[in-house]
């Protein structure tokens, strides 16, 4: 299993990181076959498996849960887990113990905290205590409300250099890594060059220091927006629609179950049941 450091060896030696997010154990377990380097269990779970329209109404104990499947699904890849919205905005003791949770009852390997500004003194505190911070900046989906939506960010000269001066923040205050989500390619291979820790792009263009999408979007599974920045490597929709077509048609025609799929007793036994000879 990879630690942060070896995954900032990995940046040394210029070899990208691939990092995916997983919801539950098959998932993991596929990731972890796959060779993946990293998993995600990400607060994108509230659209993708739970049904909401954003990641707002995710809680601590979704992704304790969700955590938990992932770690028995693949328990030799490292693991970073999304702190959801809110969990980190209220006292210090409040944000530790939900940092704490997540570790000692999700088995998390480490947490992924969206912004900047106010959380970089967290930042400083939990990684002084010994817990491993991934940092999110860029497009932070908790906070898409006050972004005015799903947008690239750093686009500006103005909010560029806050980019990049957050992106510093966070490497000084202790992050062992950074995802930067819907940057400019340009912006995210400058933030990736100035930085000693590995920076993880999602629609930021390929020279970063490495890759995140989403399980689903990556697959091809479900049939919503999904970002332009996506590639999907497999395209299961179909043929997950055909084959519960395929079993809706077989269980109303009769022709599923067949004798191959049946268990079977003997009749004398079966006989003896009904009659009440065997009770």
């Amino acid at each position: 299993m990879h630690t942060t450091l070896t995954l900032r060896k990995l940046k040394q030696e210029r070899i990208p990181i691939a990092m995916m997010t997983a919801y539950d154990a098959p998932s993991a377990a596929a990731c972890a076959q796959a060779e993946m380097d990293l998993l995600l269990v990400g607060d994108s779970a509230g659209m993708v498996i739970h049904g909401y329209t954003s990641t707002v109404p995710v809680t601590v104990e979704d992704m304790i849960l969700h955590t938990r499947a992932v770690k028995r699904g693949a328990p030799g890849v490292f693991t970073v887990t999304d702190m959801p919205f809110l969990s980190c905005s209220g006292s210090r003791n409040e944000a530790v113990s939900a940092v704490r949770r997540t570790i000692q009852d999700g088995g998390a390997d480490a947490v992924k905290i969206e912004g900047a500004g106010e959380f970089v003194p967290l930042i400083t505190a939990l990684t002084e205590g010994g817990v491993a911070v991934m940092s999110h900046l860029g497009l932070t989906p908790q906070s898409f409300a006050v972004l005015g939506g799903y947008k690239v960010q750093g686009k500006s000269e103005k909010s560029a250099g806050r980019l990049i001066e957050d992106a510093k923040q966070v490497e000084e205050a202790g992050a062992f890594a950074l995802v930067l989500e819907c940057v400019p390619g340009e912006l995210a291979a400058y933030i990736a060059s100035i930085l000693s820790i590995p920076v993880i792009g999602i629609g930021a263009g390929s020279r970063t220091d490495g890759q995140v999408l989403v399980y689903h979007d990556a697959l091809g599974i479900g049939n919503g927006h999904v970002p332009s920045f996506v590639k999907a490597f497999a395209h299961l929709e179909p043929s997950i629609h055909t084959g519960l077509s395929e079993y809706v048609k077989e269980v109303k025609d009769r022709s599923f179950p067949d004798a191959s799929h049946t268990f079977t007793m003997p009749a004398s036994i079966l006989e003896k049941v009904i009659t009440g000879a065997g009770i």
